[in-house]
């Protein structure tokens, strides 16, 4: 309800994350070229607004020591992007302001280059599977202490898998619980979505589930929250 960057085949930046509510993401699609496919997205929901940034994971990458203005091509504003992602964990923990606003302004310059105006027309673009590299949704203080996400839990990766032709989504969470022996698990939420322009589609949560067991039972008092964090209700626009 966000793939890499190199060279443009045209290029989705779009966020079918349901990436979080109300979110702008960005994420890297497996495809079947070895070319990546990388999409932007806004993503909104009743209580959240937030971008989101996606690449492929086969894709490799390399960075130019660049400002934002001084970008030429497609391929290296989007190198700068990766570059400006490292070490920022996707986002979920917070961003300097100064390293957050530099990532805005290159996903700007990178959504004026858009070679897809109307992406809802050719979906096939956003199919698949992808991995979230970056997101504005963010997980801080109380919310985080709750959910133990501070020395309990850590956050693994971050897929979703765009089915076009059935109009689903499936967002997936994983997790590893250092106080359960390092126990694995993941959220798995399902969502379905509707076109709703040539830029936007609609998205409706359907089912969310937690595994394994024990995993759930960490989550168990808290996981109104967890969910409320990355339910994709709401819409989601493909801006790249």
């Amino acid at each position: 309800m966000a793939s890499k960057l190199l060279k443009p085949p045209p290029i989705p930046i779009s966020h079918v994350y349901p990436p979080l509510p109300n979110t702008a993401d960005t994420m890297r699609a497996h495809t079947p070229l070895f070319s990546p496919t990388h999409c932007i997205s806004k993503k909104k929901s009743s209580r959240f607004g937030q971008r989101v940034a996606t690449s492929s994971i086969k894709s490799a990458q390399q960075s130019v020591g660049m400002s934002g203005s001084d970008f030429l091509t497609v391929s290296q504003i989007k190198d700068g992007l990766f570059d400006a992602f490292r070490g920022m964990n996707r986002g979920i923990f917070g961003v300097p302001s100064e390293k957050k606003n530099r990532i805005e302004e290159l996903v700007m310059l990178l959504e004026s280059q858009n070679p897809t105006p109307e992406p809802t027309l050719c979906l096939d673009k956003v199919a698949g599977s992808w991995k979230l590299v970056y997101s504005t949704i963010t997980i801080l203080g109380s919310r985080r202490t709750k959910l133990g996400l501070r020395d309990l839990i850590s956050l693994g990766d971050f897929f979703q898998n765009i089915d076009v032709a059935q109009g689903k989504a499936v967002n997936v969470i994983e997790f590893s619980a250092r106080g359960l022996n390092f126990l694995s698990g993941q959220l798995r939420i399902e969502a379905s979505f509707n076109i709703a322009s040539n830029s936007r589609v609609d998205i409706s949560y359907n089912s969310s589930t937690i595994t394994p067991d024990k995993l759930m039972n960490v989550f168990r008092k808290n996981y109104d929250l967890l969910l409320g964090i990355f339910n994709p209700d709401g819409w989601l626009e493909i801006t790249f």
